[in-house]
């Protein structure tokens, strides 16, 4: 498979700034989130993290994308970014380097889960808390509206793992 097909094929950067393969996700069912400390939706971290919880043990992950493109609501740097969401939240999934998700600097991983996981924009993501839902072999189930309660996306992350 060419590298802008493959999920496992990326590459990105942690909250740390070390690189994170998708490769090490394979097998696993993968939620992927553009999230914002600022933002309307914020509060999802907390239905994030109890879906994460109730599934973590069965291969489920939750990659968190920071983004400062929507009303320059995540204007922290990632350590604050980091702390915020560990500290009001008790987030532990993984929250990588803040991102670009729109635009001429969208890193590739938001490129290939745009066109493969096509929404009601197409090839933007409209908002903060845009989920995409990952199976266990990286083909993108779908994308999720921002508004979309992540509680709401239990059935299709529990057929992911049985399959």
């Amino acid at each position: 498979m060419s590298t802008d097909s493959d999920f496992y094929s990326f590459t990105v950067k942690d909250a740390d700034l070390n690189d994170v393969s998708m490769a090490d996700y394979k097998g696993k069912v993968v939620m992927i989130v553009n999230v914002a400390s600022r933002c309307g939706f914020t509060k999802q971290y907390d239905e994030i993290q109890e879906v994460y919880n109730k599934y973590k043990d069965q291969g489920f992950e939750v990659l968190a994308f920071p983004c400062n493109q929507f009303g320059s609501q995540e204007p922290g740097t990632n350590e604050e970014i980091c702390t915020f969401a560990r500290t009001k939240f008790k987030v532990t999934f993984k929250i990588f380097d803040k991102i670009n998700v729109n635009g001429s600097e969208t890193i590739p991983l938001y490129n290939f889960l745009k066109k493969e996981g096509a929404g009601f924009l197409v090839d933007a993501v409209k908002w903060n808390f845009t989920k995409f839902l990952v199976s266990k072999s990286g083909k993108v189930l779908k994308r999720y509206a921002p508004n979309t309660s992540p509680k709401d996306m239990e059935d299709d992350i529990q057929k992911l793992l049985k399959e």
